[in-house]
């Protein structure tokens, strides 16, 4: 069965963006110090670079080495919008979970009015060798804790003071064995949980 994958960027905080949605404060992975982990993410999760900047980090044609599909919340798909574009993650099946988004955004995009435990479990019954990569939000992976399968995060040294959490639901205790820990000279720790 195919699994629910929350891979997310985190401040040493917990948040997963400000108050307004802003994420640019995350420090980058540029110059000598940083060039290792962009690296490990082109070729570790390349799946997870949007469409717009695959060109620009050598990615165009690098097949999907973890995930097929993409799930995320109002909040996370907003900043793609705001730039006017409709599908960020052409190159997988896009499922963004709202209430408010007109559900006819972009034909490579599903808009999921409801039930997002629904849909994710639909998603899991598919064959495929590839998982669902939970993109965010907060509030949506809070409401899909149950289904999460296993956490990728990639803890930034910046903190934000404010902004939306890692998880953002109900008090649910949920233990995760650490599979995987990874250290990268700018300061980022990637940890695998499953």
């Amino acid at each position: 069965m195919r699994k629910l994958v929350y891979y997310i960027a985190v401040t040493l905080d917990g948040r997963i963006a400000g108050p307004g949605g802003e994420y640019d404060f995350f420090p980058p992975g540029e110059g000598d110090r940083g060039a290792a982990y962009s690296s490990w993410m082109g070729a570790t999760y390349p799946e997870t670079v949007p469409t717009a900047a695959r060109a620009a980090v050598g990615l165009v044609d690098t097949p999907n080495r973890h995930f097929d599909t993409v799930v995320m919340g109002l909040g996370a798909y907003r900043p793609a919008l705001d730039h006017g574009i409709t599908s960020p993650y052409a190159h997988l099946r896009q499922y963004v979970v709202s209430g408010t988004l007109e559900p006819d955004i972009d034909p490579a995009v599903t808009v999921v009015p409801d039930d997002p435990i629904g849909l994710v479990r639909e998603l899991k019954r598919e064959e495929s060798d590839r998982d669902i990569w939970l993109c965010g939000g907060g509030k949506l992976a809070g409401t899909l804790l149950p289904e999460i399968d296993e956490l990728v995060i990639k803890s930034y040294p910046v903190v934000a003071g404010a902004g939306a959490p890692l998880l953002d639901g109900a008090f649910d205790p949920t233990l995760f064995d650490v599979a995987h820990r990874t250290a990268f000279p700018h300061g980022v720790i990637v940890t695998g949980r499953g």
